[in-house]
């Protein structure tokens, strides 16, 4: 690894906004993924999953010495466990080709979850040998597998603060899930919280009813497309002012306007999840054709990366609400005003 890193040429990009700082960035990696459905879903599905599923490796230890009195008997089932994840990585590619993400997602839930139950009901080393054998090559299914939607739904300037958040969430389910087990196993026995850990783990497929895995052919891309305004006076401070102001004014044809405040209410969630804070639509009293979006950005900097953060799947729902409205969309920005001492 030393030595690939050694020999890695990465090529420089250059820096078009300020660097963030790091309070900014967690803060903008917490609000990404408050404001996309598709990654909120996956994140509280696996979240679910992993706390069931946790069971299995938590109580494992307890399995072992009850059925070898040995060290020797939790190798071979961890070792069979790690076999098993190799077997499954190498059929996964197969899966994947044959079936939906959603159908491999689920089938490895559900086989993950046979296996816990039967670890739970079988006493000797070699039907757990085989029970861990399965479990193993389920797991490394659907694990891989969430790890890799996350990363596919999430573009590149937060990608590596969203996984972070999958970490968290993956090894929160985990540690509360095994300490819940745990404190099970303590009351009613291995075997029954096992069975219990095994059922739970198979109900969370139905899961996929509700909390659909996001699409993966979705373009994050950018889309920088947005011109930044011509400023009568470049002052190097500005970049710091703040909070930033931005209104976006549309002329709306009677017949339009409901369509348009339905598409124009989805671009609240895309303004919202690339930095605004604040967001409105407001209609001109004076001119009920004319609506005005604003929405306020922590500081002209943030502003500036907002425009960096547009992908190309946001296209479609900003074309839309450009086609209901008649001509280009007017766009200012204000910024407040320090005070000089």
């Amino acid at each position: 690894v030393i030595l690939v890193v050694a020999r890695w040429r990465r090529h420089p990009r250059k820096r078009t906004t300020p660097a963030e700082t790091l309070s900014g960035a967690t803060a903008a990696a917490i609000r990404y993924v408050r404001y996309s459905p598709g990654l909120r879903a996956l994140l509280f599905r696996a979240g679910i999953v992993m706390f069931f599923a946790s069971g299995l490796l938590a109580l494992l230890p307890a399995v072992a010495h009850e059925v070898s009195k040995s060290p020797t008997g939790y190798g071979f089932l961890l070792g069979s466990f790690g076999f098993g994840a190799v077997l499954g990585a190498l059929a996964m590619q197969r899966a994947r080709a044959r079936w939906s993400a959603e159908a491999v997602v689920s089938g490895g839930v559900l086989v993950f979850g046979l296996s816990t139950m039967a670890a739970g009901m079988f006493h000797n080393l070699p039907t757990l040998n085989a029970a861990m054998l399965i479990a193993g090559a389920a797991w490394i299914v659907f694990i891989s597998l969430f790890n890799v939607i996350t990363l596919n739904h999430t573009p590149d300037w937060v990608r590596a603060r969203v996984l972070a958040v999958w970490l968290l969430v993956f090894q929160g389910a985990m540690a509360g899930g095994s300490a819940v087990w745990g404190a099970l196993a303590t009351r009613t026995g291995i075997h029954v919280a096992l069975i219990w850990a095994g059922a739970g783990t198979i109900a969370t497929a139905a899961l996929g009813l509700l909390f659909k895995l996001p699409d993966l052919t979705v373009d994050l891309t950018p889309w920088v497309h947005w011109k930044l305004p011509i400023m009568s006076n470049e002052d190097p401070a500005i970049t710091d002012s703040g909070p930033a102001l931005v209104t976006v004014e549309y002329d709306v044809e009677p017949e339009h306007q409901a369509r348009f405040l339905q598409a124009v209410h989805k671009y609240e969630r895309i303004r919202r999840r690339d930095g605004a804070y604040q967001w409105g639509i407001f209609r001109n009293l004076e001119s009920p054709n004319r609506y005005v979006e604003m929405f306020l950005v922590d500081s002209w900097a943030e502003h500036m990366r907002q425009h960096e953060r547009s992908t190309h799947a946001d296209r479609e729902v900003e074309e839309r609400v450009q086609s209901l409205a008649r001509g280009t969309p007017k766009v200012h920005h204000l910024v407040r005003p320090t005070p000089k001492l």
